[in-house]
């Protein structure tokens, strides 16, 4: 049977390397975004049959038309990356606008919301029933960077979606766990590695960082596994990076 996947923030990074790599392993991959050119590159490097449709996690209705086009195409969805996500200025927290507050929460928490709504209705009443969800949280949802507190407070949120999720789905045969990633190098990881990133003392420090495809195969291994089994927490870091023991 066809296995269909989406992924959320396909465009770039670890959404593009993921959606790549669940393509290699033979799912149908539906990639979302809201820049259709890297949508388009990103499906046609996937391959196997990879779809793009933009889409803003953020808005409701778009995230509608999302679910509305997997399901008139296939008719189900096997597994949904929740992984668009973003971040706001290293400023102070009284210094925050609160527009980049809900910029970051609606992108990173409510966006992951919304799809797993949809997600789970679909999954509840496909034949076979069930399907697995698996969040982007990050090294954040445990220990805060300075300066991150929207960041922050959203990877924390997803934590608690993941666990309020793998709780709900359990009856209707839907795991739900969630990969935490610290220093993969991406776009939002730029200035880590070359201006260095902020450290509690205030000083600042060039950071080692992991290639996205080593995250895209730990998305895979959590994606094969059967629905009898389930990744709940995984983390995927840099070795170096200071995280244990901060130091």
């Amino acid at each position: 049977m066809e296995r269909i996947a989406a992924v959320t923030g396909a465009g770039s990074g670890i959404g593009r390397a993921s959606a790549a790599a669940l393509a290699a392993a033979g799912f149908t991959v539906v990639l979302a975004g809201r820049r259709r050119k890297l949508l388009d590159e990103a499906a046609a490097e996937a391959g196997n049959g990879a779809v793009a449709v933009p889409a803003d996690v953020r808005d409701e209705e778009s995230v509608a038309s999302l679910f509305h086009e997997i399901d008139s195409r296939f008719g189900r969805l096997d597994l949904l990356f929740n992984n668009a996500g973003l971040g706001a200025r290293a400023v102070p927290l009284e210094e925050l606008d609160p527009e980049e507050w809900r910029t970051v929460i609606d992108t990173c928490l409510t966006g992951a919301f919304l799809c797993t709504q949809h997600a789970l209705r679909l999954m509840k009443r496909q034949a076979p029933r069930g399907g697995r969800i698996i969040n982007n949280g990050s090294l954040s949802a445990y220990v805060p960077r300075a300066l991150s507190a929207p960041y922050t407070a959203a990877k924390h949120g997803i934590t608690g979606l993941t666990r309020s999720t793998s709780l709900d789905g359990r009856a209707y045969d839907i795991a739900c766990g969630q990969i935490d990633v610290g220093n993969a190098a991406t776009d939002m990881t730029e200035r880590m590695r070359t201006d260095g990133a902020l450290q509690a003392d205030g000083s600042k420090r060039i950071e080692p960082v992991i290639d996205v495809a080593d995250v895209a195969r730990a998305v895979v291994y959590m994606a094969t596994l059967p629905l009898e089994a389930n990744v709940q927490f995984m983390t995927v870091m840099a070795t170096g990076m200071p995280y244990i023991g901060r130091g």
